[in-house]
């Protein structure tokens, strides 16, 4: 049986994959779990509840609080505000959990609902487990005053603001930023946030209709913020994703910064300000090469984890470490945060441009992009990756020839029938041509139609 909850929650087609009823139970399971250690002290469980603007968020928002409060949940109801806001506020106000409604940097007709455990931190494996077996279980049946009740989260995006100006130790006066957010969750708040920190602001994407959200805008579509920050004359330009936890960025030259250039940027400024524990930034297998080589060169290491926050998280708890993320935006700072924060990355990026007094092309000058080929082989039996001997003998000789001016990296898909072929070298044809090599092994070797 594939498992309820996939790399960040659960996530499908709203109204088919994730309906009024399958949201509701999966708030009674999360209350019979995230709720326990509050009903064992005697307490009532305290759940704080927010969305992004996409239309179906109102439903799922009504399920899941109803779940919540006819299990004894006393539920806040924070409305629309960002994924890391939710996680900040779980943790400001000691909640015993959150919960996220969210699909990200999907399209509208997506949803997903997200859990945060006390102290804001997303929940592992096992406990989402716990809350998927506990479904089959009898939900909590209070009744009169046992039951929950459910209230407007007044100051909440109040309070993520005073959080997020709390971060910075510089004034951003005098400095232009073009915001793109995504018709999403950052609307609000993230104008907000750059004006009452001095910069002069220019925005686009912060009409959400509920139907908008991350249409030909945000992080994945980076081209009108381009167009934007050109014409504008602003500094720079910072993109959000739909529930903006994702910051990418671009240059007053409209070049892309990803998220591999935004870490080594802020690795290297926390290492200036003795603000980077133990000189280590956390990354993903995923992240660029010219990461890896940036950070020896300023005498960073560079701990890498599997794909996904999550595990980039769990390193960063488990080694005490400061900062971390992915390529693709997710810039997590332990100081600041239990999640990333695209509004609290754009902020940082914004300070350390106005503390240099360089440019974002200068300070992102400290990384090497190496050109990077991805192939996805669809219709492939992904679990015949492992074990497979003449594929890894192909990428076994690949490695070799590239020596240290490249890498290969092959991954199956967590969810689909595919594998992903990704090769790095200092030429592009090179990559290129290693890769569709790879990829046409794989697709020779992995049987076709396999059971994934």
């Amino acid at each position: 049986m594939s498992r309820l909850f996939g790399t960040d929650g659960v996530r499908g087609l709203a109204g088919l994959d994730i309906t009024a009823e399958s949201a509701l139970a999966l708030a009674q399971g999360a209350a019979l779990v995230l709720g326990r250690s509050a009903r064992q002290e005697a307490r009532r469980p305290v759940a704080v509840v927010a969305r992004d603007p996409r239309i179906s968020g109102e439903f799922i928002t009504a399920a899941v609080s109803a779940g919540l409060a006819s299990s004894g949940v006393d539920v806040l109801d924070a409305g629309v505000i960002p994924t890391p806001a939710a996680a900040y506020l779980v943790q400001d106000i000691g909640a015993d959990f959150g919960v996220m409604i969210s699909a990200s940097h999907n399209p509208a007709p997506d949803n997903g609902i997200k859990f945060f455990a006390k102290g804001g931190r997303k929940l592992p494996d096992a406990v989402e487990d716990e809350i998927e077996a506990g479904l089959a279980a009898a939900p909590l049946r209070p009744i009169g005053a046992e039951v929950g009740t459910v209230n407007r989260f007044a100051d909440a995006e109040d309070r993520y603001l005073v959080h997020l100006l709390g971060t910075l130790d510089v004034s951003l006066a005098g400095l232009h930023v073009a915001l793109d957010c995504a018709h999403g969750a950052a609307a609000g708040v993230s104008p907000q946030a750059f004006a009452d920190a001095g910069a002069k602001v220019t925005v686009m994407g912060n009409d959400p209709d509920g139907l908008n959200i991350n249409r030909e805008v945000g992080s994945t579509h980076l081209e009108q913020l381009r167009d934007l920050v050109l014409s504008s004359g602003a500094d720079l330009g910072i993109a959000h994703d739909g529930d903006a936890d994702r910051c990418l960025a671009i240059d007053a030259d409209g070049n892309v910064v990803n998220g591999d250039q935004i870490m080594a940027l802020l690795a290297v400024s926390g290492k200036r300000r003795g603000r980077l524990t133990d000189d280590t930034l956390v990354a993903t297998v995923m992240s660029n090469l010219g990461l890896r080589v940036a950070m020896e060169q300023h005498g960073i290491e560079l701990v890498q984890t599997a794909v996904g926050d999550r595990y980039v998280l769990e390193a960063l708890g488990e080694y005490g470490l400061a900062l971390g993320g992915e390529q693709s935006g997710h810039v997590i700072f332990s100081r600041y945060a239990t999640t990333g924060d695209g509004v609290l990355t754009g902020l940082q990026i914004a300070a350390e441009m106005v503390r240099t007094g360089k440019t974002l092309a200068e300070l992102a000058s400290v990384m090497e992009v190496f050109p990077q080929v991805l192939v996805n082989v669809s219709g492939v039996d992904r679990l015949g990756l492992r074990g497979n001997q003449p594929i890894a003998d192909a990428v076994a000789k690949a490695e070799a020839e590239l020596g240290a001016n490249g890498r290969v990296l092959l991954r199956p898909s967590g969810t689909e029938k595919m594998v992903r072929v990704m090769v790095e070298a200092h030429e592009r044809h090179v990559a290129q041509s290693i890769a569709d090599e790879l990829a046409a092994l794989v697709r020779q070797q992995l049987t076709v139609g396999a059971e994934a």
